[in-house]
């Protein structure tokens, strides 16, 4: 598979990337460690060598699963971890209830002060089995941080070896504006697909002028855009996607609506509906890579061979103006 270099740093990724979160469980209804690990594997053997995780993803279970996959396959992969949503104390910035997997009751706060980054470094490298992270990134803002502090981290941690660059996720333009000043970004990692596109206004225009790569995380919105989710289909009150706006019924219609409509132009390509929403991703202007998570090996392949092929100029206005069209309650 193609390889793209992230922003200004030596890292080189695949425009597909394969995300973790749902393989830690966490939110997403539990998950099955053997079909996990083999997913992951099948990702990898299918070409996408860069692999993005966190520490809250199963509280520590996606970064272990992560580093059984890779044992002996490191020299393969490019490894994406992130620090900064801790459940084990109470310094920084409270940010949410949840459930631990013993269904004990944990408050999530945002903490990116020096120590705690140098700190959650070492754990991950543990967890991950391996001396070195490719990409470390602050996984929300703590406002309780200057951000100059938790860049000052990231920088001991670069000169130090135990990272190879640094970026940050879920930031607003204004703040990766001041990060970029203290601390050579090499990317962004925010929310953008189809449906989601406020980047576009200011964050892709200010990552494309300092050369900060874009890792583009929910590109098929929770499945919505895979074209599998009926409007009858009921989730578990423990799946995020139980409270999502965008999972209404009539949004639901809405965009299998849509998708019926653009289901033509996957099938010029030989391409299912999944493939051709992650393709249209990893081709905007600015993207980087694209974020897709998979849970068992047929989607992990299925994923990887959407950067097979190309968009006409025409397929692309096309969807475009479809998407231009699509109304949805939020």
């Amino acid at each position: 598979m193609e390889q793209r270099q992230l922003g200004g740093s030596d890292v080189k990724i695949t425009p597909i990337v394969l995300g973790t979160w749902a393989v830690g469980g966490w939110m997403w209804g539990g998950t099955e460690d053997t079909a996990a690990l083999r997913a992951i594997e099948a990702a990898i053997d299918a070409g996408v060598s860069s692999i993005d995780t966190a520490p809250i993803y199963g509280f520590g279970h996606a970064e272990e699963l992560v580093g059984k996959a890779i044992a002996g396959k490191r020299e393969q992969v490019q490894v994406f971890t992130k620090f900064g949503l801790r459940w084990d104390g109470a310094k920084g910035e409270e940010f949410f209830d949840t459930k631990g997997p013993d269904g004990r009751a944990l408050k999530v706060h945002r903490v990116s002060a020096r120590e705690s980054v140098i700190e959650e470094c070492e754990r991950s490298l543990h967890r991950l089995g391996i001396d070195v992270i490719d990409l470390y990134q602050c996984h929300w803002r703590d406002h309780t941080t200057p951000v100059e502090e938790t860049m000052e981290a990231l920088s001991k941690l670069l000169k130090d070896g135990k990272i190879l660059a640094g970026g940050v996720s879920n930031f607003t333009a204004d703040e990766i504006d001041a990060c970029r000043k203290v601390f050579p970004l090499a990317s962004d990692q925010p929310q953008y697909s189809m449906l989601s596109r406020g980047i576009e206004a200011d964050i892709v225009p200010l990552c494309r002028e300092h050369n900060i790569g874009i890792l583009a995380y929910s590109p098929l919105e929770l499945g919505l855009l895979t074209g599998t989710v009926s409007e009858a289909r009921k989730f578990p009150p423990d799946d995020l996607r139980s409270r999502s706006p965008l999972f209404s019924p009539a949004n639901r219609r809405k965009v299998n609506d849509f998708l019926d409509q653009i289901r033509p132009i996957a099938e010029v390509h030989d391409a299912t509906l999944t493939q051709l929403v992650i393709n249209w991703t990893i081709h905007r202007p600015g993207i980087t890579a694209a974020l897709v998570g998979a849970r068992r090996p047929d989607h992990a392949k299925e994923n990887a061979a959407a950067a097979s092929f190309e968009l006409t100029k025409e397929e692309t206005v096309r969807i475009d103006q479809l998407l231009d069209a699509l109304k949805l309650e939020r």
